[in-house]
């Protein structure tokens, strides 16, 4: 599930960025100029350009890709003190000691009805998350609906959103979903209030209300919630549920990059390259490309990869490019296998390898990343070279 179908399709970063944004370049022969993309310019073999990877991903996960619902350190009930009363630090006068301790326990209060720290003789807040990350999801909706009916547990309650919204365990049934989300978010959990938020904007369990959408991630942000932090931002991108404005987009966006969102790190990164909505800084967009890189994000790996290549904002290192955009284009980026095979073809950054690099090629050509310069380079090859070329590509693709 993604946001795109939730904002219909739109393309938030077209009517907010310049054509030229996060145009991120490698240059194979500094100092001298970077051309355009390899496409535009076929007959410069020894330069190499990027088109624009998306500057903010036009898609962003309505629930994470394993919900998380009931975090483990929110799901479990509250520290319980007098769990162990015995095992207290020995004082000095241990009867003393003792006399006090029996007084604590009695005297704690009765829990109330919607608490997600509602006592559980058996355990089963740590039960029912257990169960979740485990795949018994049978038993974690039977824990669950305890909970929720017994305690009035909103994190149980959330579970049940995720179970009945994803049928797990159970038949799927969005309008369930909704009704378990609204009861956990007017309780106030937030993960609850995101993934309702989500879905009242695409429509899933009842008619799409973008505005009732935004209120919930709104409510959601506010609680410190990075996902929906992220989501809200693009909304005042896309300027159709509120003006728009990427001042605020920006200042969300530095609120989910500051939790950790490798989405939000990225898109925040090619903000700082152009100035929008925040000052323009070259150097913080490469600390930021480099965190959602770190964190697995493949359009920030290959931007990085770039920035490292060239220089550009960080010190150059063209090993540690080259590394970055093997296991980019590992991951079927097709950027960056066109940067890897024209680095290999050429041997500016790494040994030359034409069967390796003209693999790459041959792989990215079928995603639709073709390249005059490589074709040629392929035009040149003995025949047996070429049938090494065409044996690992149709390896690497899985096809005979």
């Amino acid at each position: 599930m993604t946001v795109r179908s939730a904002l219909w399709g739109c393309s938030l970063l077209a009517a907010v960025l310049p054509a030229s944004f996060a145009a991120a370049q490698i240059s194979l022969s500094p100092p001298a100029p970077i051309p355009a993309a390899p496409e535009q310019r076929p007959a410069a073999p020894p330069q190499m350009s990027a088109p624009p990877p998306r500057a903010m991903p036009p898609q962003a996960q309505p629930r994470p890709a394993a919900p998380q619902p009931a975090p483990k350190a929110e799901v479990r009930p509250a520290p319980k003190p007098s769990a162990k009363p015995a095992e207290a630090k020995p004082a000095a006068k241990p009867d003393a000691a003792a006399a006090k301790k029996p007084a604590a326990t009695p005297a704690a209060p009765a829990p109330a009805a919607n608490t997600a720290a509602a006592p559980s003789e058996d355990g089963s807040a740590d039960l029912v998350y257990g169960a979740y990350q485990r795949g018994h999801y049978k038993t974690a909706l039977e824990l669950a609906t305890k909970r929720a009916q017994e305690y009035g547990d909103p994190k149980a309650m959330t579970m049940l959103g995720e179970l009945y919204s994803n049928g797990l365990g159970i038949k799927r049934d969005f309008a369930k979903a909704v009704e378990w989300y609204t009861r956990a978010a007017e309780a106030g959990d937030r993960e609850a209030m995101f993934s309702l938020g989500m879905m009242r904007l695409s429509g899933r369990g009842g008619l799409p209300s973008r505005a009732e959408g935004a209120r919930w991630l709104a409510s959601s942000a506010k609680l410190g919630n990075p996902k929906a932090a992220y989501n809200l931002a693009l909304l005042y991108l896309d300027g159709q549920t509120f003006p728009q404005d990427v001042k605020r987009a920006a200042e969300l966006l530095r609120l989910a990059a500051d939790a950790g969102n490798a989405e939000a790190q990225y898109a925040l990164a090619t903000f700082y390259k152009e100035g929008t909505g925040v000052e323009k800084n070259v150097e913080q967009a490469v600390r930021l490309l480099q965190a959602a890189a770190v964190s697995g994000n493949v359009d920030a790996e290959v931007e990085y990869a770039i920035a490292l290549y060239n220089g550009t904002g960080t010190p150059k290192n063209e090993v540690a490019a080259v590394a970055l955009l093997r296991k980019a284009a590992r991951q079927n980026n097709a950027i960056a296998q066109n940067r890897l095979a024209r680095v290999l073809v050429t041997g500016q950054g790494a040994p030359i390898d034409r069967i390796e690099g003209l693999k790459w090629h041959l792989v990215a050509k079928t995603a639709g990343k073709g390249d005059l310069m490589l074709d040629e380079a392929l035009a040149q090859l003995s025949p047996e070279e070429r049938a090494q070329v065409d044996e690992a590509s149709r390896k690497w693709l899985g096809t005979k």
